[in-house]
């Protein structure tokens, strides 16, 4: 009882390692820097593990994993069905080659997940689950229990269960971590959790990768979005298309961030996203375009999310590069042990 931890970073892993705090009956104080600052409000939402395995990548997988069978209590702790917006998710080749490389990707899955839910699949099956796929694709996978959620209404969800519970969001800059009230300070700031680790003695290396997001908006003579996440591969390119309410959000570039305020959309990145994207669903050429943003998400030297004390008060929480979101429930689970 009387316990106190001051959260500074007011994105998805922040506010999730803040709610678990809060629920475990700690006095949380949220320090939120903006919506500037959170790689969050740059996301597709993508959940689960399926289509995010890479030869290599083995104990991302492990973690993923863990942490998508984490999501179902997660989502029904914040009470809002509206968050998630699929459940299962689509892999699509256009080329013999780009399904070489999605059979690569499931068998590497299978060897360490043999009961993953990844059906082999002709483009005429897939379309049937989704019929306005492209009718140039060559086949894929349906991944079951693959699903996606509202990166923006999680965050607004995420909020109003703190303020529920008790919890106090601040706006504010932090600049020392180490000047916060509180028994425990957890750093979940994304790429600035770097910095303000090294103010409180125990720099974490971490490293930005910048990616671009469409959100396309449907009109009155569009075809309805997917009901599935549909994680295409043409020419190599990886692209996704991630429902929403009223259109889709289109991702997957992803390359070295040139400073934490390198977020300005790259022309080659928008146009290979929407070339690949109407590629994989036609009709989204009858979509308006509404947003075109860039955000930089923090990554460790390894590809694995840095959970961890700086000391006996101070913890930090980063380097989730692509997998921020889906891998909150895993982070705030293991930000609660080290806690305890």
């Amino acid at each position: 009882m009387g316990r106190e931890l001051s959260v500074v970073g007011g994105g998805v892993v922040g506010l999730a390692c803040a709610l678990a705090a809060t629920d475990a009956g700690w006095s949380v104080t949220v320090y939120d820097a903006g919506p500037s600052t959170r790689a969050a409000d740059v996301a597709g939402g993508m959940l689960g593990c399926l289509g995010e395995g890479h030869p290599g990548e083995d104990r991302l997988l492990d973690v993923s994993s863990q942490s998508a069978s984490l999501w179902p209590d997660f989502l029904a702790r914040l009470g809002d069905p509206a968050v998630r917006t699929a459940t299962d998710s689509v892999l699509i080749g256009a080329s013999s080659t780009d399904l070489a490389y999605l059979d690569d990707q499931v068998a590497f899955v299978r060897d360490r997940l043999p009961a993953a839910a990844l059906t082999r699949s002709t483009a005429s099956e897939l379309r049937r689950a989704e019929p306005a796929l492209g009718r140039g694709l060559v086949g894929g996978y349906l991944a079951e229990g693959e699903g996606a959620v509202d990166n923006r209404l999680l965050i607004e969800a995420l909020t109003e269960a703190l303020r529920e519970g008790g919890a106090q969001i601040v706006e504010a800059v932090v600049d020392d971590p180490t000047a916060l009230p509180g028994e425990h300070v957890l750093i979940a700031a994304g790429l600035g959790s770097a910095a303000l680790a090294a103010v409180a003695g125990a720099p974490v290396p971490v490293h930005g990768e910048k990616g671009e997001i469409l959100r396309l908006r449907r009109t009155r003579w569009s075809v309805p979005p997917p009901s599935h996440v549909i994680r295409g591969r043409r020419h190599g390119r990886p692209v996704y298309l991630v429902p929403r309410a009223d259109g889709v959000v289109v991702g997957a570039t992803q390359y070295e961030a040139q400073g934490p305020d390198d977020r300005a959309p790259q022309a080659v990145g928008v146009a290979d996203l929407l070339t690949d994207a109407i590629a994989v669903m036609p009709g989204l050429s009858s979509y308006e375009l509404v947003e075109v943003a860039a955000g930089i998400r923090p990554c460790s030297a390894d590809g694995l999310p840095v959970v961890q004390r700086i000391d006996d008060r101070v913890l930090v929480a980063t380097g989730h590069g692509r997998n921020g979101i889906a891998l909150a429930p895993w982070t705030a689970s293991r930000a609660m042990g080290l806690l305890a």
